[in-house]
């Protein structure tokens, strides 16, 4: 076997997508994680999974944002610290865009937001604004710690879409990094993309060019902290099809662009406003 490498390519492109291959190419080509298995189920994927401590992971977000808060660091994504910020330019470029059609405000409905990641890898930008409200809307204990630590009269936390839109009316809604870690996510994009608003922003979200959706488990790398998720890769041209063509303002590849060999795509979604 003159070149090995070669070879498992070619093993891989012939079984791709088959249950548990993803695990036998990790381990093969010497890697700490990757995407694993085509899962037939939600709940079947969420008792393959391994090494999952919510509180942990919550608390890691929480230190690391709070440092960028306070003007300790730069930049947090995914509970990590970075030197400078990685920014996602369409993302900020709609924000502005429906901020500008609303006189320089901005009210922002922020689905799995965490504990303000976007808003404050946005803020040197946002603080430009005559008026910025940032609405997130999370899962209880970040929706507990959020209130706790971060919430102010700008960024305000919730444990639902309702509990929100009873507050407020926001001109815009922001899903990053969110859609491929729901149970259902179809059923809560089309929830929210029925809210009456300028625009709808999706954004760090996996595709692939096949006709069906894939459930996987995420084996997160270990440097930054040992989890493993359910994480759906949606079928593009399914995806395009769900939301409308003709309301897609712009599509665009987001900051993961080629990570686990996947399409990582964007969406400026027209709203109903």
């Amino acid at each position: 076997m003159n070149n090995p490498k070669k070879y498992l390519n070619k093993i891989r492109k012939e079984f791709e997508g088959s249950s548990g291959w993803n695990w036998i190419w990790s381990k093969l080509a010497g890697k700490e994680y990757d995407l694993i298995g085509d899962f037939g189920s939600w709940e079947e994927a969420v008792q393959a999974r391994t090494d999952y401590d919510s509180e942990i992971i919550l608390k890691k977000t929480k230190v690391a944002l709070l440092k960028v808060k306070n003007g300790e660091a730069v930049y947090e994504r995914d509970s990590v610290l970075f030197n400078e910020i990685q920014y996602s330019w369409p993302l900020l470029a709609g924000l502005m865009w429906v901020a500008a059609q609303s006189g320089g405000k901005l009210n922002v409905l922020d689905f799995g937001g965490s504990l303000g990641s976007t808003y404050f890898q946005n803020l040197a930008f946002l603080r430009s604004l005559s008026e910025v409200r940032w609405n997130i809307v999370e899962q209880p204990r970040h929706v507990e710690m959020g209130k706790k630590w971060f919430e102010n009269d700008k960024i305000i936390f919730y444990q639902s879409i309702e509990e929100c839109l009873a507050q407020t009316s926001p001109n815009i809604i922001i899903l990053s990094s969110v859609l491929q870690y729901l149970k259902n996510p179809y059923n809560v994009l089309s929830k929210l993309l029925g809210i009456n608003c300028n625009a709808t922003i999706i954004d760090r979200t996996p595709f692939w060019n096949r006709e069906y959706d894939r459930l996987s488990i995420q084996q997160v790398d270990p440097r930054i902290y040992k989890a493993s998720y359910p994480f759906w890769i949606f079928s593009l041209d399914k995806f395009r099809n769900m939301i409308g063509e003709s309301k897609i303002i712009e599509e665009y590849e987001s900051v993961e662009k080629g990570l686990y060999g996947l399409i990582w795509k964007g969406f400026i979604i027209k709203g109903t406003r």
